[in-house]
């Protein structure tokens, strides 16, 4: 910070309740910022709207920042808004627990089969229940008889492959706990307790999973990671889930693993996002697919103002931030 005596200018967006940032230092200035056109503004500290098309419609306007604050945990498009010279932080645990559960819930909706019956409730129809047996001999691809019929599946003893070794996927790892699944933990890099593989050695761990969750972050080596050879390489059957980034994922590919019946997916994000009307992933089977809502939910808001808040307190102190993603040169 400078040494001028003069209160700290905080843009932050005018379409948030200004109650949620009663937790700001009390020094500071908060100056509510709008998407429309208008004069220029100073400020030192500017908190992005959360949706970065309104959010690059307010930049060009805004003059003096050094330090931008995120409310989410990615950050893909800001560097090349703000330029080198600006400090980032994002918003690191803000999301943890929504999209944690987001992630279980829609394993367990796959595996109980929700979608399906949900149709079987709009049809009205009690004996089409049955048609469960015959989804899960289709995916699974074991057509052996069984009795009674089989309903749904378990997630209990399943092998899942976290890819993406963050607070996030240490997040799902809590809540996966209580279900006994055997874990594959992936990373950039290898290291051991817990045992971590490289992601170097994705390749060789795919065909053991029934459950692979994507939960890293969208960057040049992540894109399209997962290709014709991954998926290829996947169980008859596997649930892929994608609760990261919709690039780090070959959309083409998956569509064709997707209407070959070979695999199922969960999808929180996709690519291209927003999905377009008539894309092929809106029929594909499957496939549970929701509209990037995973680490929306009415505690996210105060959660990650709080965490930014405390970053505000920290760099007035002239403190280390703790969730630096680019350092202002």
């Amino acid at each position: 910070m400078d040494s001028e005596n003069k209160a700290l200018r905080v843009g932050y967006p005018a379409t948030l309740d200004a109650e949620l940032l009663s937790d700001f230092p009390k020094d500071v200035e908060l100056i509510p910022l709008s998407d429309a056109p208008g004069p220029a503004i100073d400020i030192d500290v500017w908190i992005p709207d959360p949706y970065p098309t309104r959010a690059m419609r307010t930049w060009p306007k805004l003059r003096g920042v050094r330090l931008v604050l995120s409310l989410m945990a990615g950050t893909e498009w800001i560097p090349g808004t703000v330029g080198p010279h600006v400090t980032i932080c994002n918003a690191r645990g803000a999301h943890n627990i929504s999209t944690a559960e987001w992630t279980i819930a829609s394993i367990l909706a796959t595996l109980k089969y929700f979608p399906f019956f949900l149709e079987v409730q709009r049809a009205g129809q009690w004996k089409r229940r049955f048609g469960a047996s015959a989804h899960y001999a289709s995916i699974s691809g074991d057509a052996r008889p069984v009795y009674p019929p089989v309903m749904l599946e378990e997630l209990t003893g399943k092998t899942v492959m976290l890819v993406g070794y963050g607070s996030i996927g240490k997040e799902i790892e809590r809540m996966l706990a209580p279900f006994n699944v055997e874990l594959i933990r992936v990373a950039r890099t290898a290291r051991t307790d817990p045992e971590v593989h490289a992601v170097g050695e994705l390749d060789s761990l795919l065909p053991h999973a029934e459950v692979v969750i994507l939960i890293l972050p969208a960057t040049a080596e992540s894109s399209k990671l997962i290709g014709a050879a991954q998926l290829g390489l996947m169980a008859q059957g596997t649930l892929l889930v994608n609760a990261a980034r919709g690039p780090i994922v070959d959309t083409d590919a998956l569509v064709e693993a997707l209407n070959a019946g070979r695999i199922r997916a969960a999808l929180d994000v996709t690519d291209p996002e927003p999905l377009s009307e008539g894309h092929p992933l809106w029929s594909c089977p499957n496939l549970l697919l929701t509209p990037h809502v995973g680490g929306s939910s009415p505690q996210f808001a105060p959660r990650a103002l709080r965490i930014a808040a405390d970053e505000l307190r920290r760099y007035i102190a002239g403190e280390p931030l703790q969730n630096v993603v680019q350092a202002g040169v």
